[in-house]
């Protein structure tokens, strides 16, 4: 009898239980990141046989879907935080992590535990190699995404906040049917060897998470190209478009921790660094107002205030000190660093700016740079922790152009080190370029203020 599309082989089928065993979490890492190897694919169709074999989890959940070059973690944690303020059980997945791996998958703010990823990784195994044998082994995105569904379905999340990984239409979370909202936030170039080397052609892979059924809410902030495309994405799909208006925000007062607003007849406080992250709630915003006018969720402009007021998001433009100041940003691409060299020109170039950068080797490296290094007075090139970093020295070299002191860094300690000494206490440190980079240098930027604390 011939096999089924998606069928585990009776053989597989057969060794599920005498595959169990008792899995570490470091031996869970250890697999997903051994499934780097069968690289990234975009395409539904493996993700799809995963899935059924799971029983399809993602069926019996509720989505906002996010996807968007810039905007992504920001807009999906204030919606998710709103969420959980109004007392949904909310699942939230993103992408990358800045420390911990679990930080991908959350449910009300927290992580899924060390143990709970190991028997997640543990259960799925069988099921992936049953594909793998007979058609291409799922990515480490899959199965990652795989097991968030899974594990939010286990978890009976009322609502699932999911951030797309790269692109939209053909993005391992675009497996499932038409969620409560597609969100697309601010389009811009990046991953263009993937998604194409025009907006039109990226806002085209970015607008395929838009589906009959759902309402569409996007970023104020979009070029006109990229707006077209969501525009006919929307008609195409019967779609009612939600942009939001910035003619009626009016800014009370702004600062490195964060920006106060009224939007319409709602007064926010946004407690994340620069003007862009008002394209980001304000977005959110919406995605909650259609939420509560289409969907019927019981969110009160009280609930989206409190809600807002406490959303934490690492390594977004993050102060972990003040003297000196000491802000940790992942921005990788132009338009993130672009944000930041808007908050540094209007919050912090009067201070001595020192700042280390290491950026991916695949990344816009001229422009990036050249966006940062005109304000700093010292700059130290670093090489971030990922395969695809660009060497410390062509960092440096490129850095050259527009800082005098340019130095390559021994290592992310010594880094810290010289960064802080060249600051003083009315200095600034800006740690940027790549998340890889960020999230280490921001772990061991806070043990050493910790310490410092201990022994003042």
């Amino acid at each position: 009898m011939p096999l089924l599309v998606g069928e585990v082989p009776p053989q597989r089928r057969r060794g599920f239980k005498r595959m169990v065993k008792i899995m570490t979490y470091t031996q869970a890492l250890e697999y997903i990141h051994s499934t780097l190897k069968f690289g990234s694919k975009p395409g539904l169709e493996c993700i799809g046989r995963l899935l059924e074999l799971m029983g399809n989890p993602q069926d019996s959940l509720r989505f906002v879907h996010v996807a968007g070059t810039s905007g992504k973690g920001s807009t999906s944690a204030a919606t998710a935080a709103v969420l959980k303020t109004a007392g949904y059980k909310t699942g939230l997945y993103i992408s990358p992590y800045i420390e911990d791996f679990c930080e991908r998958i959350q449910v009300n703010g927290e992580m899924i535990s060390h143990d709970e990823l190991a028997a997640a990784v543990e259960a799925i195994i069988p099921f992936a190699q049953s594909i793998g044998e007979l058609y291409e082994h799922p990515t480490e995105f899959e199965i990652i995404t795989a097991l968030a569904f899974d594990y939010f379905k286990k978890t009976k999340c009322d609502v699932v906040v999911l951030e797309v990984g790269l692109g939209g239409r053909l993005d391992a979370t675009n497996i499932i049917k038409a969620p409560l909202v597609s969100v697309i936030t601010s389009i811009s170039y990046d991953h263009v060897e993937i998604l194409g080397n025009t907006l039109e052609k990226i806002a085209y892979e970015k607008c395929g998470i838009i589906k009959r059924g759902s309402v569409t809410v996007s970023s104020p902030s979009q070029d006109t190209g990229a707006l077209s495309v969501i525009m006919e994405s929307c008609a195409r799909c019967e779609n009612t478009l939600i942009i939001p208006n910035l003619s009626s925000v009016n800014i009370l007062s702004e600062g490195i921790e964060g920006t106060s607003i009224v939007y319409g007849q709602i007064k926010l406080f946004i407690p994340l660094c620069g003007r862009h992250q008002i394209n980001n709630f304000l977005t959110a915003y919406e995605v909650l107002v259609a939420l509560r006018e289409r969907f019927y969720f019981n969110i009160t402009n009280e609930i989206i205030t409190s809600g807002m007021a406490a959303v934490h998001f690492p390594a977004r433009i993050e102060v972990l000190n003040n003297s000196p100041l000491v802000i940790v940003d992942g921005a990788h691409n132009p338009a993130k660093l672009s944000a930041l060299a808007q908050t540094i020109n209007r919050f912090i170039k009067c201070r001595k700016i020192t700042v280390i950068m290491g950026i991916l080797s695949d990344k816009d490296i001229e422009t990036s740079i050249a966006l940062i290094a005109p304000y700093a007075n010292n700059f130290i090139a670093l090489e971030p922790e990922s395969p695809r970093a660009l060497a410390a020295t062509k960092t440096a070299k490129v850095a050259m152009l527009y800082c005098k002191n340019v130095v390559v860094g021994q290592n992310y300690t010594q880094a810290l080190e010289k960064a802080l000494e060249a600051a003083g206490n009315d200095g600034a440190v800006i740690i940027c370029g790549s998340f890889y980079l960020a999230g280490p240098m921001r772990k061991l930027a806070l043990e050493k203020f910790k310490n410092r604390q201990k022994t003042s």
